[in-house]
């Protein structure tokens, strides 16, 4: 278990592998460390107001999802595992697709659709930065039914902010 202020990172002694959020406080962690020990498919580490950083694990044959973030970039890093990355201007025209592997790093403008594949036969372990931030602060969806069922609930209330950066929950 690895202590940050005196908080556990990760709680062996609950099954759901929960963590805190430590955001908007100042925050050091060993990223590769964190990641790898990660088997939520999305916990928000920090959350701040203008950046948020999430841990996944996407499982063998698993995938993010098709999506878009109209108003925000988005930066992703593979610690383990492989996959494919597909990205277009229309989610019937993914016309930009790579292989990815351990240390791989996804930028993935505002406005652009795409998806992360699990490829590989473990599950991809990665990291990834919102700028602002995309889900709520403390988000754990230990499975990607929870997130898509969190987020087709939100879809009715999210809005975006007063200064038009993106969706506050």
């Amino acid at each position: 278990m690895i202590n940050i202020n005196n908080k556990p990172l990760f709680n062996s002694n609950d099954r759901r592998n929960r963590s805190y959020d430590y955001g908007p406080n100042p925050f050091v962690v060993n990223i590769n460390k964190v990641t790898k020990r990660n088997n939520n498919f999305r916990t928000a580490l920090w959350t701040g107001e203008y950046l948020q950083l999430t841990l996944m694990s996407i499982p063998v044959g698993g995938e993010i999802g098709l999506e878009i973030h109209p108003n925000l970039d988005q930066f992703i890093r593979l610690e383990e595992g492989q996959g494919l990355v597909k990205m277009g201007k229309t989610k019937d025209c993914l016309d930009f697709q790579e292989k990815v592997f351990d240390d791989s790093a996804i930028i993935i403008p505002a406005g652009k659709w795409h998806n992360l594949i699990n490829t590989g036969n473990i599950p991809i372990k990665l990291y990834s930065i919102y700028a602002p931030p995309q889900h709520p602060y403390g988000t754990v969806h230990t499975t990607k039914e929870e997130a898509d069922a969190a987020e087709h609930a939100h879809s009715y209330n999210h809005k975006k902010d007063e200064n038009n950066r993106g969706y506050r929950y």
